[in-house]
């Protein structure tokens, strides 16, 4: 395999990719479930997204996360991958159901055991774990519970993160409480498309108050426990909402998708507050964030990173194709608007411009956290040679694009310390089974072979360039 490649080329100009510093973090990540498999190993109990993958046509395929990657018995393997690639930081998250079975009770000894071997191999290669506690695997005995619209789960959830420091925060300095809790919220309780599948507003609103009053819960006990520096964060997904004109109804169709994907979650982790736009919609609704003393203030308990997960942009309109501004049930109409561009496997739009303005406006708006690129790639349709290999220059210009974006957004004040690529792997990419390839390491899931493909000899020769370690 040629692994001398070099940076697609800009027009001609210096690139921007060069002004990132060589102590810029550089890493990948994955998620449990859409990794681990061994789901009933070792003393794990069902997550929502077991019970939710046994249900007829909520995942393309009827596919599971039964075995996926394979990852909890080929952890060593992965680990080496990653070291091969030369990168500093790997952020991985931890199966609630695989560390406490049930959401509740004593920890299992041997499902944290794994997670124990995981960071000692990760910095015996030299490599900084970076722990995601939550990426959507609430234990199914807590759904049944009520899930995360109930108010207990947020201190069940505080809970389980204490277990896990007692075990891992000797040697884990950075930590994330939660991976973006707009897609908990409203794919898992409001649109259905996720786990648990809930299809209620009201449920969807009060799930994301209490995922962010558990986020505040956990950074205090974290902080109250830990004897060394620490840093504490949340990431949260983001997308850019712009008007498709400048007429009042689609800025207001824009203003209202920012703030329920963006600003309900931002505002209240930064500025201890919920828009007061964002309030007025869901009073229309009927639905009301279910707020308590102090649940602000835990909630915006400062934090030291913020983790931004992007992957396109989108055009809002308040009109409908008839020119309508209210729909059949006298609603405002808010529908995206598509536009004449290039697109991933997953339909999305590939807009880098709105990735830096996207950065630009968080630390214009969000001044004194630092940020972190915690996800961002690309799903394509991989083919792979003969020999596995996918040479998939459509992610290598994604990737390359979008880091450019990062760097212009540094250059004009943005705080952007790193950047990881998701994936590592192929894998379970939830409702869409394994349809969908987001990694630049190629998994054959009949064989488990991996194959790094062109973008991961890309990353790792762009990560070497940057450090001057050529």
């Amino acid at each position: 395999m040629d692994s001398d490649l070099t940076i697609p080329a800009t027009t001609g100009q210096a690139d921007p990719i060069d002004t990132l510093p060589p102590t810029f973090r550089w890493g990948v990540a994955t998620s449990s479930y859409q990794i681990e498999g061994a789901v009933a190993e070792d003393g794990r109990r069902p997550s929502i997204w077991d019970t939710f993958c046994r249900v007829p046509g909520a995942v393309a395929n009827g596919d599971t996360g039964d075995v996926a990657c394979d990852h909890y018995h080929r952890m060593p393997q992965d680990v080496a991958l990653i070291a091969d690639l030369g990168l500093d930081t790997y952020r991985f998250s931890v199966a609630w159901p695989r560390v406490q079975p049930d959401g509740r009770g004593p920890v299992n000894p041997a499902g944290v055991a794994f997670y124990d071997r995981l960071v000692d191999e990760l910095l015996g290669r030299g490599i900084d774990p970076w722990v995601t506690l939550y990426h959507w695997d609430l234990p199914q005995a807590l759904e049944d519970a009520g899930g995360w619209p109930a108010r207990d789960t947020a201190h069940r959830f505080a809970d389980y993160a204490e277990l896990v420091f007692d075990a891992l925060g000797d040697r884990v300095r950075t930590w994330t409480t939660l991976n973006e809790p707009w897609c908990s919220a409203m794919l898992g309780y409001f649109y259905g498309l996720h786990a648990p599948g809930r299809r209620d507003l009201g449920d969807a609103i009060a799930a994301a108050h209490h995922l962010l009053l558990g986020h505040g819960l956990a950074v205090r006990r974290l902080r109250a426990a830990a004897s060394g520096p620490l840093e504490l964060g949340i990431t949260v997904n983001l997308a850019t909402a712009d008007p498709a004109t400048d007429s009042p109804a689609d800025r207001d169709a824009a203003r209202a998708a920012d703030g329920l994907g963006n600003r309900l979650y931002l505002d209240a982790l930064v500025h201890g507050r919920y828009p007061e736009d964002v309030v007025a919609d869901l009073a229309r609704e009927g639905v009301r964030i279910p707020v308590e003393a102090d649940d602000l203030a835990v909630i915006s308990t400062p934090f030291d990173v913020l983790g931004v997960n992007y992957y396109f942009g989108q055009l809002y309109s308040g009109v409908d194709d008839d020119g309508r501004e209210q729909d059949a049930d006298g609603r405002p109409v808010r529908r995206v608007v598509p536009r004449d561009l290039p697109r991933t496997a997953m339909g999305w739009e590939i807009v880098p411009e709105s990735f830096t303005d996207l950065l630009v406006r968080l630390s214009r708006d969000y001044p004194g956290v630092p940020i972190v690129i915690t996800e961002n790639g690309a799903a394509f349709d991989d083919q792979p040679d003969a020999d596995g290999f996918v040479a998939d220059d459509d992610r290598v210009a994604y990737l390359a694009e979008h880091l450019r974006a990062v760097a212009r957004a540094r250059l004009t004040g943005a705080d952007v310390r790193g950047y990881f690529a998701w994936s590592l792997l192929d894998n379970f990419e939830w409702a869409y089974g394994y349809d969908k390839r987001f990694g630049i390491v190629r998994v054959d899931y009949d064989t488990q072979r991996r194959t790094p493909k062109r973008s991961a000899l890309w990353y790792r020769e762009t990560v070497h360039r940057i450090r001057g370690e050529r």
